[in-house]
């Protein structure tokens, strides 16, 4: 049975959620109801009691009658209510089967999905031959004791993080509205000096939202010294696994690196409500560059991370490509090439 569940249907979304055997609050339908960049829906096929779930975002191709899917922001791929390894196979036939069936109906050219590091979902997306290789991501291993894992983090890393001690630096969680509004101005600072898209900015009812949802574990955590506020993040908890959603340095602190003391006290509460791990993700565009560097400075335990990355009308999509006079053989990591932009991110935003 296949079914497409929209955002009208929010029971039916959580129902298949909130039951698979593994999920982030990237699945869920409060995210998704917080992205406005398409139609959010979640393709589901089920066989009696097993059932694969794909979440996507539907968005129209401007000046045409096609469309394309894409992830919200952060790692999504599919979930389903087993354990991927434990899927038989003729249910990941059939599901293939059913969700190309789709995507020729609904006209759609091309597939985008964010996959998650930690829930091993190429088994299930394999046999669409669109699996790329992103690059790596950066987590602690909250299993470990906290002697170890410090021992683990670079010297500089380390010294930094023994100042902010020094100094009487403290965590403050927090929902209040003055304080996510601090945050919003922190963050929004950030992505203006660093001179990021549009994409990374947000409105205020957007942390509002996040902070406040009843469907998952989000968190404020602000860096204080004294009565000042000198960084801040949202984190989320759900299955084990502690996302660093967003974070934010002012930039008079920025010398100080008070971020770092940050990421050693997520992994101390991390550890008392019991979390496997705490990702911290990878660098700009995933390569291995400085904000890689600096996250790999807590860590060594690096996390594969992928992409589906789907053509499935190849005439309409190099049509697309041609359209805007962009070489399909170009080197830009983008996809859909139709919809390239220039994107910057830098570490900037964190020390």
């Amino acid at each position: 049975m296949i079914k497409v569940i929209t955002l009208a249907q929010k029971n039916e979304w959580n129902f298949y959620v909130k039951n698979a055997f593994v999920y982030d609050f990237y699945h869920t339908w409060y995210y998704h109801a917080l992205d406005q960049s398409g139609i959010a829906m979640l393709f589901v096929y089920e066989e009696g009691n097993d059932y694969i779930a794909f979440p996507f975002l539907k968005r129209e191709i401007p000046e045409t009658h096609f469309f394309d899917l894409s992830s919200v922001y952060g790692y999504v791929g599919p979930i389903s209510n087993k354990e991927n390894q434990n899927i038989n196979c003729e249910l990941i036939s059939s599901f293939k089967e059913a969700f190309l069936d789709f995507l020729k109906r609904e006209q759609i050219v091309s597939v985008f999905s964010r996959l998650h590091p930690f829930f091993s979902q190429d088994r299930l997306i394999n046999d669409f031959n669109g699996t790329h290789e992103n690059g790596k991501t950066v987590a602690l291993d909250l299993g470990l004791p906290i002697d170890d894992q410090r021992k683990k983090y670079s010297s500089d890393t380390y010294r930094a993080i023994k100042r902010s001690w020094k100094k009487g630096l403290y965590i403050k969680e927090s929902k209040g509205i003055e304080d996510i509004e601090v945050f919003m101005e922190i963050y929004t600072e950030n992505m203006q000096r660093i001179h990021s898209t549009d994409y990374y900015l947000f409105n205020r009812q957007y942390f509002v939202d996040l902070i406040n949802s009843d469907e998952f574990d989000c968190r404020l955590l602000l860096v204080c010294f004294e009565e000042e506020v000198m960084c801040a993040t949202l984190i989320t908890f759900t299955h084990g696994v502690i996302q660093g959603h967003l974070i934010a340095t002012k930039s008079a602190y920025l010398n100080e690196s008070p971020a770092k003391f940050l990421v050693d006290e997520i992994s101390l509460l991390g550890r008392k409500e019991g979390m496997k791990y705490l990702h911290l993700g990878g660098g700009v565009g995933f390569k291995e560059d400085t904000l890689f560097r600096w996250k790999s400075s807590f860590s060594d335990l690096h996390m594969d991370y992928k992409s589906l990355r789907y053509i499935v009308n190849q005439s309409v999509y190099d049509s697309l490509v041609d359209k805007l006079g962009i070489d399909r053989n170009t080197n830009v990591d983008f996809f859909p090439l139709y919809r390239s932009v220039a994107n910057a991110m830098s570490i900037a935003d964190i020390k």
